[in-house]
This record gives C-alpha cells, structure tokens and sequence, in this order.
C-alpha cells in the first residue's frame, strides 16, 4: 500500500519532520487550538505546501514534482538496483542489527508538526555513515495535527492498530562513491514497500522526495528530457561535492526536545533519552561541510566545505543549544539568537517569527555564493523584504508547510503582527484601514514589468496576481484593442508604434481587486520580435553577457549551481550537442516561475538580487523600456511571457 491509500492527512510521515521538521509553532497538550485560518486558494489538487514557491509547471499544466515520473527518476539515482526499495532491505543495507557501530531509540510526541507520536532509531556506521528511520502513530480523536500523549503512548507500546508508516534518512556516498549526502525514503506501514507518492496533509500528493527537500534545503529542479533509456534523469546540482545524480544539497535538522512530547513513563523521560538525543545531534553536526578550520572535537568529523556549496550554516545552533564549543553542556536549551540579529536590535522579530516558522527550514538554505536565504542575520531577512510581503501577506504559502502556516495566523500569535511592523518599516503597505496586519485571500491584481512589443498582437499574462476567480481588462490609454478581455491571458493588439497602458481589475473571495495597470511600448525595427524569442536568443544571452565567468566548471568561485557553458550534460561522451543543448534547456527552465513570472530565478538574479547585489548589464529592470540598459530583462521577459519556447 502507498501513502497516497492512507487516510488524507495520515500518510507515512515524511522525512521533512523527521529531524525538527518544516518550521515550528502549534500547541502542546491533549486539547487543540480552535482557530479559523486565513482564507487560501480553493483545493483542486495539490497546492502551494511542501511545494516549492517556483513548482515545475510543464507544458502540459502538470507539476512535475507531483508525478510518479519525479520520484522514480530520484530512486533511480541513488539506488539504481533498487537494494532499498522495501523497509527491510533499507535497513540491511544500512547496517542495522548487526551487531557493529552504535544504535538508539529514542521516543517522543510530535507537539508542533503532524502530532505523531515518534520512536526513532538511529545508526552511526564504522565508516561515518548514519541512518535513521522513525515508526509513526496516530490515535485519531476526531482532529488531525493536534498532539496527543494518545500518540507517545502508542509508539512507546508500538500499538500496530495506530502505526501508519515509516520514513527514513540516509546519508551516506551516492552509488558511485564519493562525499556523502542525505536522501530520503518512505515505507508502508503494512507492505514496507518504498512509497513514490505522500500526501502529507490532505492536501494533495506529491511526489518524492519534493515534500521532503522544500523543508530540507534541497533544490526542485526539473528532470531531464529522457535519457538512452527512453526515461528522464533526476537534475545534477552542478557544484555538489558529490557531483552525484540525486544529491540535491539537503541536510539534515537538528533535534530540538524543547518541543518535543515526553512520557513520564520510566526509559522514556526526557531526562532518561535527554543523552540520547544529544548524541544524535553531534551525529547531525558531523553531516555539515565546516567552512573554517576548527579545533573543537566535535568538528573533527566534518569535511571541509566548497567554496560554492551550502557552508553548514546550522552547527551554530547545535553548538548553542549544549554551551558552544565543546558542547559542555549535557541538556539541551535553545535561547540562542545570532549576532546580526541582536545587533540590529531585531531579537524580537527573530523569537516572533523566523524562529518558529522559518528557521528550521531557511537555516538549511543558500549556498556559499548565496546564502542570504539562511536568514542568519536581520540584513539577510531585510533584503528579502518585497517576497516576505508577497508570499506572507498576498499569496499565502509561506509558512510553506500548512501546519505551520495555521500556527502562524493562530488567535493571538505574535507572527502576523511583528511582519506587518517589520513590513511597514520597508516602506509597505501592511495593515488593512483598522490596522490590523493584512492577511492573505484578497485578490490582487498585478501584471508585471513594463514590456516592449513589436507592432500587432501580444498575449498578455496576469500569473503574478493571486486569489482571482474573474477578470476585466481594458485599455486605458493609446489605440489599442484587446480580444478576450475577460480571461486571464487576452490578446493584446496595436499596429502603430507608440506607448499604451492596459488595466486589470479581478475578483476573488467575494472581493474585488485594487486596479493593476501596465504600460507596453510598442516599436518596431526589434531585433527578434517578442513572439520569435527561442532559447536560441536565451542561450546567446546567457553565454555572451558574462555568466559564464562563474556559471561554468571552470568559473570563478563560488560557483552557481547550475552551469551555462557549453557542457556534456547527458554523459555520452559529446560536448555542446543537440541533445546537450535540449537538457541545457531543461535545466534553464527551472529557473523560470510560472507560477509568478516576475519572480523567476531568471529575472531576478541578474537584476540585482543576487550577485552581491550587483545588476547585470541589460537586465535594469526600473530603466527606462526599450534601452540597453533593460533589453536583456525584456528578451527574458517576453520569452518567459509566451511560455519560454524551445524552438
């Protein structure tokens, strides 16, 4: 049986709350916290959480990370042979019961995430290799995600009746050998078979390991077109240590009892497992690359990291919760606060809401060329400040997991509050004519960048507006006409040069939007008309404008993720082929969001948000439209806007 045949909401806990799980928040205790969330996007499939903010929209409407295609390709990656493809075997492979290296269980309450109760074994092999899997259970009591001691105690006797599924974590070298990395497992709770498919909160399936890495760190970039085999590959982090299929730059998370359920059961107190899990979390110390030469003993067993991947950012917790160096201190406490947040005098926004609902995930983000992501200090989380609006208060899927999403807008939670403060002071407009902090499920219209078009008919595109179930365009300013006007993506047509400016105003949740408006110049005489844009004129960009003086296997360090040289991508021995140049796009494709196109990897980085913030000439997005100074930005732009074509 798959997850996806559990009961919604009861499907095999994944590995993404196995080790602290995605955020924080919820409410200790037997009794729920009554509360009504704010509204979100109707349900019509799987949704905005534990997915990524930039999912893999194919051609065909499908998200790919939700296909059994995605998983498959994954465990082709990092168990070819399939000797992990049930429980039993996964455990056998990893050296269980066999009498070498070190073993603990530990058993606790889930209190903040799912309500699981957990009992979780963990294996450090001779060589340095770790393994964990956790036995999940749920006494259903009539509401899902609220903790219950019913649940401890049904690990502690491991009740079979309450017993739902297995996850697992491994890390360990890739089958080919080399740095160790995490990868992530599920299995039946009846079968022990390994699950494609969980649908952690009822909200949809999705493939794995999607639900796993939004949380972890990871990358969800998209496959490959199909191999030799006639099947498609799991994406390649260019830069990984591994340089193994599968590696997608996740780690794992420390354990925090602070939260944690405990029984008052003799073997499993807190004080009776509080050395346990100690240990487990000097295990997890030893999985992050060390940035800097350390003489502390517990660093001795991390490998020193790459310039250009993720630098270990969270060994600063771990070292906190026990005393620091050395982890004198043999409980755990978690007051820890980095530096760059005390400094700016921003502890408060820190405790209030990076803490309990972004830290856990963010802290495993960013790599050496960017790691603002990890929110480690209060200039990192600032300059992210326009997306903390956007997906906080307009679109709604951050806190990206929905457990932690409900926690956040909880009655009296101090979360939506501090944002609105932290908000207001960036110059946003945060809090509704009451003042109270604006919440997501208002439809919002926006359109977009201004956009330069060759004379006749242009599609328009209305994807970064959220909460719309109507819309109604017109044309405000200039002759011009629009058929379609009342769909998401009418055409737009003027035969004459000039400038002209169309409005948007949509409706949703029995609200009505603010007006949007967008101006389009139109001119003649472009060197490639909008609709003729291929990745052809992409690819040029990407390889003339100097990218690939760090996207490149010979680029300077740190270098990107993803390179944009003329490589062998499909291993056959041929570099800058045609098939190279089909997986080149692919690979290019994952940076564009249709989901909110002005958000896309694509745009922003080299439009100054990332870089170190230096803009990237022809991508000044605010100079003015048809200049050099923004014409790469318009080629990206029109192109993203008509699909990002192939050819």
């Amino acid at each position: 049986m798959t997850a996806r045949h559990l009961p919604a909401r009861a499907a095999a806990l994944l590995a993404a709350v196995l080790v602290a799980s995605c955020g924080g928040g919820g409410s200790p205790g037997d009794t729920p916290t009554q509360f009504t969330p704010p509204p979100v996007a109707p349900v019509s499939g799987p949704d905005k959480f534990l997915m990524f903010p930039n999912p893999q929209v194919q051609d065909s409407g499908v998200v790919q990370t939700t296909v059994d295609d995605y998983a498959n390709a994954y465990y082709r990656a990092i168990d070819p042979n399939n000797e992990r493809d049930t429980l039993a075997k996964w455990k056998v492979k990893n050296g269980f019961e066999t009498g070498t290296g070190q073993e603990i269980t530990v058993v606790f309450g889930d209190q903040r995430d799912l309500g699981y109760g957990r009992r979780m074994n963990a294996r450090r092999n001779p060589d340095g290799t770790l393994a964990f899997y956790v036995e999940n259970y749920l006494v259903r009591t009539g509401a899902d995600y609220a903790y219950s001691n019913l649940n401890l105690e049904a690990a502690i006797v491991r009740d079979p009746s309450r017993f739902i599924g297995v996850n697992a974590i491994e890390f360990s070298p890739g089958p080919n050998g080399g740095v160790a990395f995490a990868k992530w497992y599920n299995f039946s709770s009846t079968t022990g078979i390994r699950a494609t498919q969980v649908d952690l909160d009822g909200r949809g399936t999705k493939a794995m390991p999607g639900p796993c890495i939004t949380c972890h760190g990871g990358r969800g970039d998209a496959l490959t077109p199909p191999d030799a085999t006639g099947k498609p590959r799991f994406n390649l982090v260019r830069f990984s240590e591994s340089k193994s299929r599968g590696d997608v730059e996740g780690h794992m998370h420390p354990f925090e009892p602070d939260v944690f359920g405990f029984s008052d059961r003799a073997g499993f107190t807190r004080s009776e497992q509080e050395a346990a899990i100690k240990i487990i979390n000097k295990w997890i110390l030893c999985t992050y690359p060390l940035p800097t030469a350390s003489t502390a003993p517990e660093d001795q067993c991390r490998r020193p990291a790459s310039p250009s991947e993720w630098q270990g950012t969270a060994a600063s917790l771990i070292k906190a919760y026990y005393g620091g160096d050395g982890l004198p201190d043999a409980t755990f406490k978690d007051e820890y606060v980095p530096t760059g947040w005390v400094t700016a005098g921003q502890s408060t926004l820190y405790e209030n809401v990076v803490k309990p609902s972004c830290r856990t995930c963010h802290i495993m983000r960013g790599s050496g060329g960017n790691s603002d992501l990890d929110f480690d200090s209060y200039e990192k989380f600032r300059a992210f400040n326009d997306r903390v609006k956007v997906h906080v208060q307009e679109r709604g899927n951050m806190p990206l997991a929905k457990i932690v999403y409900d926690a956040f807008y909880v009655a009296g939670a101090p979360g939506p509050n501090s944002v609105a403060t932290f908000l207001a002071a960036q110059g946003h407009a945060s809090r509704d004519a009451a003042g109270a902090p604006l919440l997501p499920g208002r439809p919002i219209a926006r359109l977009g960048p201004t956009r330069v078009v060759a004379p006749g008919s242009t599609t328009l595109i209305s994807s970064d507006s959220v909460f719309a179930s109507t819309y109604q365009w017109s044309v405000v300013s200039g002759n011009a006409t629009l058929a379609n006007p009342t769909t998401a993506s009418p055409t737009f047509t003027a035969a004459a040069p000039g400038t002209y400016v169309v409005r948007l105003v949509i409706t949703g949740n029995n609200l009505t939007s603010a007006p949007a408006q967008q101006t389009i110049v139109v001119q003649e005489g472009l060197p490639v008309a909008p609709a003729n844009i291929r990745f052809s004129h992409i690819k040029e960009i990407l390889q003339t404008a100097g990218c690939t003086n760090c996207h490149a296997p010979d680029g300077q360090l740190p270098r990107p993720p993803l390179f944009y040289s003329n490589i062998d991508r499909n291993d056959d021995g041929i570099v800058g082929d045609a098939t190279d140049d089909l997986w080149f796009y692919a690979e290019v494709r994952s940076r564009v969001n249709f989901t909110e196109p002005s958000a896309s990897a694509l745009l922003r980085k080299p439009s100054g948000n990332h870089h170190g913030g230096l803009l990237q000439p022809g991508f000044a997005v605010d100079a003015e439209a048809g200049s050099g100074a923004r014409a790469r930005y318009e080629t990206f732009y029109n192109w993203i806007a008509n699909g990002a074509p192939y050819q």
